[in-house]
C-alpha cells in the first residue's frame, strides 16, 4: 500500500511505494550508480576500494557502501568492495558485524546466560534429602 513520505536525500514529499526516496532521487542515484559501475568493470579497476573509486567517479561513500550491502555490486566480482561492520567500522562484505564482533557479542551472551543460571540456583535454595 502506499503511504505518503519524506524522501530519505532531499527532504521532499512523495508517494512511497517501496523505495525511501523519491523518484527523482531514485533517478540521480541510478546515474551514479551506472558511472560507478562502468568505473569498476574496468578491468584495471576491479581491485578498487570504496575510497578510491568514490576519488575516481566523486560519488559518496554511503551509497556505495549501501549498493554494497544491498547485493547491487557483488563483492565476488569487486574483491575489495565492502562497508563498515556497525560496531568498530572494520570494512566487511556480508552481515552487519565483522567476526572479531560478533564473536565478542556471542561471548557476553553466553556470560550473561550463564550467570542467570547461576543466580536461578542461588534463589532455588538448598535441597535436603533424608532417608
Amino acid at each position: 500500500m502506499a503511504d505518503l513520505a519524506n524522501c530519505k536525500n532531499c527532504g521532499r514529499l512523495y508517494v512511497r511505494v517501496s523505495s525511501p526516496y523519491c523518484p527523482e532521487c531514485l533517478k540521480e542515484q541510478e546515474k551514479k550508480f551506472e558511472l560507478v559501475y562502468d568505473f569498476i568493470r574496468r578491468q584495471e579497476n576491479r581491485t578498487s576500494t570504496v575510497q578510491q573509486t568514490h576519488e575516481a567517479t566523486g560519488v559518496e561513500t554511503d551509497l556505495i557502501y549501501e549498493w554494497v550491502r544491498e547485493g547491487r555490486l557483488q563483492s565476488k566480482i569487486f574483491p575489495n568492495l565492502g562497508y563498515p561492520c556497525q560496531s568498530c567500522g572494520r570494512i566487511i562484505q556480508s552481515g552487519i558485524l565483522c567476526d572479531s564482533c560478533r564473536t565478542k557479542i556471542e561471548k557476553g551472551i553466553a556470560l550473561v546466560d550463564k550467570i542467570d543460571r547461576l543466580q536461578e540456583d542461588r534463589q532455588r535454595g538448598k535441597t535436603y534429602h533424608t532417608k
